[in-house]
């Protein structure tokens, strides 16, 4: 387990974040976290409400359980890019009055995975230990459950979408 002071050999991910604990996709947090902000309309309550969600979804049986770092890594690079894809598209998306929230929303969901990157390339996690072990003991992966992660990423992107332009200016009338 990484934590402040363990340092893991460069260029490795600890067991924790190929085998147990490398969690929903991030592209799923993000959307998550997208659809939080667009409810909770200020960037603060957004945040928390969304970090909290990352471990709610972390809680939720999902796609995972790797089994070595070169099957997490070819997962986990082209999801980090699609996640970066997703704030920039939600970004974008957002009415000005709401896009402060959404991105606080999307950065509270994706921050407590922030781990996964700086243990690959640093060797520790910014995370006190006990955060870490919490993270990794909530995780319920399993190798055949990606197509939850499709369904769960297109609920919540179209969720999102719903939220931020269901009401008032720009809503859903200003589609047809």
């Amino acid at each position: 387990m990484t934590g402040p002071g363990h340092r893991a050999p460069p260029g490795t991910v600890d067991a924790r974040a190929t085998r147990e604990g490398g969690g929903v996709l991030l592209t799923n947090h993000v959307l998550s976290g997208a659809l939080v902000g667009a409810l909770a309309r200020r960037p603060l309550p957004a945040f928390a409400a969304a970090m909290a969600s990352h471990f709610l979804l972390d809680a939720v049986p999902h796609w995972g359980d790797w089994g070595s770092q070169r099957r997490f890594l070819q997962v986990a690079v082209p999801d980090g890019l699609v996640s970066l894809a997703a704030m920039g598209a939600f970004a974008a998306a957002s009415p000005s009055e709401r896009r402060l929230a959404v991105l606080a929303g999307m950065a509270g969901a994706a921050l407590p995975d922030v781990d996964k990157p700086t243990s690959l390339w640093f060797g520790w996690s910014p995370f006190p230990r006990a955060v870490d072990r919490f993270h990794a003991r909530i995780q319920r992966e399993a190798p055949h459950r990606a197509h939850l992660e499709l369904l769960a990423a297109g609920a919540f992107a179209a969720a999102a979408l719903i939220a931020l332009r269901g009401s008032g200016p720009g809503g859903l009338a200003s589609w047809q």
